[in-house]
């Protein structure tokens, strides 16, 4: 008796089983009220329809729970099995859009960023960018090189074929923010800059790529496709393969396009 006491009194304080209790309070009310005839026939038929209904109403929450628990996994089965039989649908790793770049980018000590302008790239994140220079990190930024026959090759890639120069007109304000970003007042850290010979197969951007928190951001590039290309993340922990391989590509990239030469307007 003292155990239902304590586990009453624990119900009640945690706001748990509350509608048992009530269910339980008015039928024993009521038929205490009935054996007495201190009520009509019309008032316990009411109460016992009442009674039934919170019951019914208690009986629905858990049988809901329980669909919907049975749904998650029979998703989550049938997940794991197209895994097993290398049937996942690619949307489930192609994306449209790099996802959490602002905050990685804003909490990273090594970002590395590779391709065709990166006009919207630099553009969107020339803040976050500066205020990780002047928290020491390390940027280093390759795009394709304005000197060169690359910008017009990359107009033959693109949707405006006849139009060779906009690359180059693209190419100006990118290589105007990376100037400034080299300005940077009171930055400890390093912005590094380099020109590719050639138009990348892919985008890159790498974010602490070194350490086992490192992702890589991947960029498929398109031909001549006006719609947006699509994107993987690549974790260094979870994709040890491509991860390794995507960052090997990032350093022969780096290794063949050319620093900055005095007429490029870098300090």
């Amino acid at each position: 008796m003292v155990r239902l006491v304590e586990r009453l009194r624990g119900d009640l304080a945690g706001g748990r089983n509350i509608e048992i209790y009530v269910t339980a309070s008015i039928a024993a009310v009521v038929g205490v009220l009935g054996v007495f005839d201190l009520v009509g026939p019309k008032v316990v038929g009411a109460a016992t329809l009442a009674t039934l209904g919170l019951l019914a109403v208690n009986a629905l929450g858990p049988r809901h729970q329980v669909a919907g628990l049975e749904a998650r996994v029979s998703a989550l089965t049938r997940l794991v099995q197209e895994r097993i039989a290398g049937e996942v649908s690619a949307d489930a790793f192609l994306a449209t859009d790099k996802k959490d770049l602002e905050r990685e980018i804003g909490g990273a000590d090594d970002i590395r960023i590779a391709g065709v302008t990166l006009s919207r790239t630099v553009r969107t994140h020339i803040g976050d960018l500066q205020r990780r220079l002047m928290s020491g990190a390390t940027v280093r930024v390759a795009i394709i090189d304005p000197a060169t026959s690359t910008p017009h090759e990359a107009a033959r890639r693109s949707t405006i074929p006849d139009d060779p120069q906009i690359y180059e007109h693209r190419l100006k304000p990118t290589i105007d923010l990376l100037r400034h970003l080299a300005a940077t007042p009171s930055s400890t850290g390093r912005l590094e800059v380099r020109f590719m010979p050639f138009v990348p197969a892919f985008g890159l951007t790498l974010i602490d790529p070194d350490t086992e928190e490192g992702r890589i951001h991947v960029d498929l590039y398109s031909h001549r496709s006006p719609g947006p290309d699509p994107v993987f993340t690549l974790a260094a922990r979870r994709d040890r393969r491509w991860y390794e391989h995507f960052h090997a590509e990032w350093e022969r990239l780096w290794e063949v396009s050319r620093p900055p030469a005095p007429g490029d307007g870098f300090p």
